[in-house]
Order: C-alpha cells, then sequence, then structure tokens
C-alpha cells in the first residue's frame, strides 16, 4: 500500500465525518470574502467613489456581524475536527494493538518497547495531522479561487504581480521540504531509543543496583538524550525556518502591492477600497500557500511514519490498519450484529446440542463485545501439533494431547523440552504448523480467539504485572462479584501476605511487579487466572519461585477448590507431580512417555532423573 492509498483510506473511514469537516472549514475559510469587500465599500464610501445606501454605521454592524459569525463556524469547525481526529487515531492505535496482540510471543514486536511506543504515539499522531490538515487546503482553495476572480476583476496586472512572485517565493521554500524527511525520521529514532532506554531502566532497577552499573547506565542514557536533541534541533531548525518564509510571504507582498497601487492611485485608476480589498485578501491568499506548503510537509512526514507503522506489521497487509471496527464510539454495525438483532435469542455459544468453534468470533455491538462462549468441557484433544521456532528450529513435533473434565495433567521434562512451546501452541500463542485441536469432539480453527476465558485461563512462566493496585493487578478490568476475588486469594495462598502489604489489596506495585518477592508475584498472577471462571486452567511453571510449603497448600488447595475445572500444568517440581492424575514427560519437543507418577517411575528414566533429581539437589 502506498502512502496515498494509506491517506484516503483513512478518510474513507467516516466519509461523512471527513465531508462535514470539510464543509465547516471550507465556510470559515470562505467567509473572509465578506468583510473585504465591506471594508472596501467602507473606504470608498470614505473616499465618495461609491454611496453605501445604508451608511457608515450599518458597514460596522454588519464588520461585527461576520465576525461573530465566522467565530461561530470557527468553534462548529474544532468541534468536527476533533471528532474526525480523534476516530481516526484511535483506530490506528486500536488496529495496531490488535494485531500485536494476536502476534505470538517474542514475534508480538519487532522493535523495542520504546519505539513501539512512538510508533503508537508519535505516527499515529503525524497521520491525524495531515488528514486534518487536508480540510484547511481544500477550504482555502476554495476561498482562493472567488477571491482571485474578485481582485482579477479589479486590476489583472496587479493580481498577477503581486501574486505569482509570491508562488515562486513559497514553491522554492516548499522544495526544502525534502529534508524534512530525513530529519524527522531521524528524530523519531532517537526519540524511540531514548523512551527505550528510560523502559529498560525501570524494569531492570534491581539488576543495575546488583551489578554496580548506575553510572554506564546513566552516561549511556545521556549519550542517547544528546543523539537526541541535536536530531530534534536539525528537525525543528528546518520546520521553523520554511515556517517563517511562508509567514513573512505576506509581508513582502503588502510591500509590492504599496508600490504598485501608489502608481496607479496617482491615474485614478485605483481606490483607497481596492488597495484595501487587495491588502485584506492577500493574508488569507499567502496563507494558502503556507497551508499548502504545511500539508506538504505533514503529508512527508506521515510517509515516513507510514513506513514505521507498517514495520510492526511484519508482513501482514497495510490495509488492516484502517480495517472498520468498533473503537468505543457511537454504533459499530458489522454481518454478525445484524444477525443478531435479526435474531435476538441466538448467542454465541451452545445451538440445539452442537457446538461450532469455527463459526464463532469476538463479535462487537454498540458498547460490547460478544464473548464466546462453548459448552463445558467434556473432552480436549490435540492430534500431531507441531511448532517449531524459526530462528533455532527447536520446539514441538507431533504431539498428541488428551485431557478429560476433571483431570489434572503435569507436563514435564528436562529445559528445552518444549514443556513451555506445548502450552502456548495449544493455547494459540504460538501458530501451530501443523495438527488440530478439537473441544467435545468439534475442530477449533482459531485457538487464539478460543481459549479465553470463560474456556481457559492461562498463567504464564514469567508473570506480567502492571504499575498499578494490586487489586487491579488481579482483576484486569472484570466486575469484582462478592467472595470471588477472596475465594482467588485463598486458593494462590496470598491471603498471609495481603495482611502484610503495607496498603493490602490497595498496594502500588511497582513496574512490572517490582516491589513484590517473585513467589509473590507468581501467586499474584495465579489469583488472576482463578478469579475467573474457567473450564480448563494452564499454569506454567507456577511455582518455581515459592518455597517447599507454600507450594504444597497451593496445590492442595487448587485440588479441592477447582470444582469440575480441568488443569494442564507445567512443572518439574514434586508437590504437582504428586497430585497429578496424568504426567506427560518431554524429551526434545517429542512424549517420550506418559502416565501416572508411580508408572513412568517404574518405566522412565526421564523422569527418575526428573524425581529425584530434586531430592538430591
Amino acid at each position: 500500500m502506498k502512502t496515498r492509498h494509506f491517506f484516503w483510506r483513512l478518510i474513507l473511514y467516516r466519509p461523512g465525518l471527513y465531508l462535514i469537516n470539510l464543509l465547516a472549514w471550507s465556510l470559515i475559510h470562505m467567509a473572509p470574502l465578506v468583510p473585504g469587500l465591506l471594508t472596501k465599500a467602507f473606504f470608498d464610501h470614505l473616499e465618495g467613489t461609491y454611496a453605501f445606501p445604508y451608511g457608515v454605521w450599518a458597514i460596522a454592524v454588519l464588520l461585527i456581524g461576520a465576525a461573530l459569525a465566522r467565530i461561530a463556524l470557527i468553534f462548529g469547525g474544532f468541534m468536527t475536527d476533533v471528532h474526525f481526529r480523534f476516530r481516526i487515531s484511535t483506530l490506528l492505535r486500536r488496529n495496531m494493538l490488535s494485531h500485536v496482540m494476536k502476534e505470538p510471543g517474542a514475534r508480538a514486536i519487532p522493535c523495542s518497547p520504546g519505539e513501539a511506543i512512538s510508533n503508537f504515539r508519535d505516527d499515529v499522531d503525524q497521520a491525524e495531522e495531515a488528514t486534518s490538515w487536508s480540510v484547511d487546503t481544500l477550504g482555502l482553495v476554495g476561498f482562493v479561487i472567488v477571491a482571485s476572480w474578485i481582485l482579477i476583476s479589479i486590476d489583472l496586472q496587479l493580481t498577477i504581480l503581486v501574486f505569482v512572485p509570491l508562488i515562486l517565493v513559497v514553491t522554492a521554500a516548499q522544495v526544502a521540504t525534502a529534508r524534512i524527511q530525513k530529519y524527522r525520521a531521524a528524530s523519531r529514532e532517537s526519540t524511540a531509543k531514548v523512551t527505550g532506554a528510560i523502559s529498560e531502566m525501570f524494569a531492570n532497577v534491581q539488576a543495575i543496583q546488583v551489578a554496580g552499573a548506575e553510572k554506564r547506565v546513566v552516561e549511556r542514557f545521556i549519550s542517547l538524550s544528546e543523539k537526541r536533541r541535536q536530531s530534534m534541533v536539525k528537525d525543528k531548525l528546518l520546520t521553523e525556518t520554511l515556517s517563517s518564509v511562508f509567514t513573512n510571504s505576506v509581508n513582502l507582498g503588502t510591500g509590492l502591492i504599496l508600490v504598485l497601487a501608489s502608481l496607479k492611485m496617482r491615474s485614478g485608476d485605483f481606490t483607497v477600497g481596492d488597495l484595501s480589498l487587495f491588502v485584506y485578501y492577500l493574508t488569507f491568499v499567502t496563507q494558502l500557500i503556507s497551508n499548502v506548503g504545511n500539508f506538504m510537509t505533514y503529508y512527508k512526514q506521515m510517509g515516513v511514519s507510514f513506513q514505521r507503522i507498517k514495520s510492526m506489521l511484519q508482513g501482514a497487509p497495510a490495509s488492516l490498519l484502517t480495517a472498520a471496527n468498533y473503537i468505543g464510539i457511537g454504533k459499530f454495525k458489522n454481518k454478525r450484529n445484524q444477525e443478531k438483532e435479526a435474531h435476538p435469542d441466538r448467542m454465541v455459544q451452545l445451538t440445539h446440542g452442537r457446538f461450532n468453534p469455527s463459526a464463532i468470533s469476538a463479535a462487537e455491538d454498540g458498547m460490547e463485545t460478544a464473548i464466546i462462549k462453548a459448552p463445558p468441557l467434556s473432552l480436549l484433544e490435540a492430534q500431531g501439533l507441531s511448532y517449531q521456532y524459526p530462528d533455532t528450529g527447536r520446539g514441538i513435533s507431533n504431539i498428541n494431547l488428551t485431557l478429560k473434565r476433571g483431570t489434572f495433567t503435569v507436563v514435564t521434562g528436562m529445559i528445552g523440552s518444549g514443556k513451555t512451546t506445548l502450552v502456548r501452541t495449544l493455547l494459540g500463542l504460538l501458530p501451530a504448523e501443523k495438527g488440530e485441536i478439537r473441544w467435545n469432539g468439534e475442530r477449533v480453527t482459531e485457538p487464539a480467539d478460543f481459549f479465553i476465558p470463560p474456556q481457559s485461563a492461562y498463567t504464564a512462566q514469567i508473570p506480567r504485572l502492571y504499575s498499578d493496585k494490586l487489586r487491579n493487578n488481579i482483576l484486569l478490568g472484570i466486575t469484582e462479584e462478592p467472595g470471588n476475588l477472596e475465594r482467588a486469594l485463598h486458593a494462590a495462598v496470598m491471603e498471609e501476605d495481603i495482611k502484610h502489604l503495607q496498603h493490602g489489596l490497595e498496594t502500588m506495585v511497582g513496574p512490572r511487579g517490582v516491589k513484590l518477592s517473585g513467589g509473590q508475584a507468581q501467586r499474584t498472577a495465579a489469583a488472576r487466572m482463578l478469579v475467573r471462571d474457567a473450564e480448563l486452567y494452564v499454569f506454567d511453571d507456577l511455582s518455581s519461585a515459592l518455597d517447599v510449603e507454600t507450594e504444597r497448600k497451593l496445590w492442595e488447595r487448587l485440588f479441592s477448590e477447582r470444582g469440575g475445572a480441568t488443569c494442564l500444568v507445567v512443572s518439574h517440581r514434586r508437590a504437582a507431580l504428586n497430585h497429578a492424575d496424568h504426567i506427560i514427560v518431554l524429551n526434545g519437543g517429542e512424549i517420550e512417555a506418559e502416565g501416572t507418577a508411580e508408572q513412568l517411575l517404574a518405566s522412565s528414566e526421564s523422569f527418575r532423573q526428573l524425581w529425584y533429581g530434586e531430592e538430591t539437589g
């Protein structure tokens, strides 16, 4: 997709609102035509070359009325512009974030977090600016066409002699804007590096302190900040230089008008009213030249930003950036919404005793998103599941997995055997290269969309916590129901920790949960999962940072309180293995053995090493 196609698709996202915005700003920019003619009539009336029928005071009243009308138009124009700009930027950020969230693991963001933030913030703002400035440019074109016709009808020679030099001067300045692309790209890149360095420092405070690397980290940050300052100064200097050329072109034009008009006024062919009209219109005509220059600058900068935004897609079609989606404002209609309105009794769930996950999607309507709701889990099967990491070729191969309702299955194996890869591929967090997954015998075609509450809940190997209150980290936006949070905290063995935290559940945990211990962070992630009702709970090495007694309590409580839920656990710890109904031993990405602990102790050397290795350690 070219930049112009991207620009056009942004306009077409809300064509009606864009046209209203264009109409509003066209009226705003056309409005000065009337005061200009009134000013000419005022001076001609005083000079005696024209008699205004209602007198001088009537002209003054009309001028005040025209000014008030333009103020009202400007207010309306800002309202339409804000609505249009906000929708464009929100759509881009929504679609970018949706794509990132669907990408597997480390491939979600192909750059540093700082650069990604710059993509979401600065580059989207640049696209918003370019589309917004287009309505000003088009509106001023209408003014210039009418104003030029009026001025030419008064004096063709003066019109040409004044405006042609201005156009040439501004055009010459505009040629220099090609360098803006270079400076703006460098500015964006340096800003992203600084933002990324800040993110890394906050995320690794303890590591920096332990290594005594504070000085080196600060020196690196100062170096990056200095490079950012230099690139931003170049960018700002060129932008302001061009802006001054555009702005001072009015002064140049005024000087030319005064010189040429004085010669014509001697012969009596040019009146004071004509002079005032030329000077008055000159400001707005040169404003068009300035706006065109600004629009071209923003458009070129948008081209740079568009390329940076596309890099976030990692080869996905750029058209998804402007795909029409609900952004939380107004009413969004799609095919599934219309079907739902026509058949309000039909929900995205069990229908006539059958369930077809391939026909389910998270449809959006109004202010809510339809939730995929499958029938209760009786049997989950994975057949021939395979995935290899592109860089290393390691992964899993031809995995067959069967989970019955209410069972407690543990996946174990040596480091690098593929345990985490297996559960992430099963849940759709990694794209399976082969194999299929079936829920109660029905195939799941989009695991990433399907394996979410109320179907499943997942705790990753490394907990991801936000710099927010502990309560908010656990709930993550869901409504707190009576007793639900307390039960989740008890199952996660968190109640004693809450008592010892200064502000309890209202404690701020800091960036990535830095104020919590490793075990507290893991159990917070467990509580986050358990507070959501699900048919399948997936734990990835949950207890690695827990002491023996806390781990024992956690598995006992989970085992006794999970009800009919099915559990899939990645662990090599004996406390988890002791509770397992079924154990799967992975080796080299393949299933080496499976069975109960007693069976595997008798038949599997790898399992015996894991079982007795913990004891030896």
